[in-house]
């Protein structure tokens, strides 16, 4: 019975670690670049965009489908690191116990 309060009080323990990382999670922020960085996409480690900066260089009509490509280029890059960036914040809290992706996030 020891054992098995013990492993409530880690789940406990757990729990409560991954609300502060969701919490965490919402101030850490990456940013993605494309075309050299004439187009930069800026969002959460959860995946809110927070802002898009796109160089006045692009802003020609005949370069409309170009610069439409660059923001899908550089949000891309911005969500793979967001979610590396989430991927490292959970290792740490879990210490490698290999938890599923996603577990306690959403």
């Amino acid at each position: 019975m020891a054992d098995f309060l013990g492993m409530m009080k880690q789940a406990a323990q757990l729990q409560s670690k991954m609300k502060a990382l969701q919490e965490e999670l919402d101030h850490v922020e990456v940013e993605g670049l494309s075309g050299g960085g004439l187009v930069a996409v800026r969002m959460t480690a959860k995946g809110d965009v927070k802002a898009v900066k796109i160089d006045p260089s692009l802003m020609k009509a005949d370069e409309c489908e170009i610069l439409e490509d660059l923001l899908v280029t550089a949000h891309n890059d911005a969500r793979r690191k967001a979610e590396a960036a989430m991927q490292e914040k959970m290792q740490a809290l879990t210490g490698g116990l290999g938890l599923p992706p996603g577990l306690g996030l959403g």
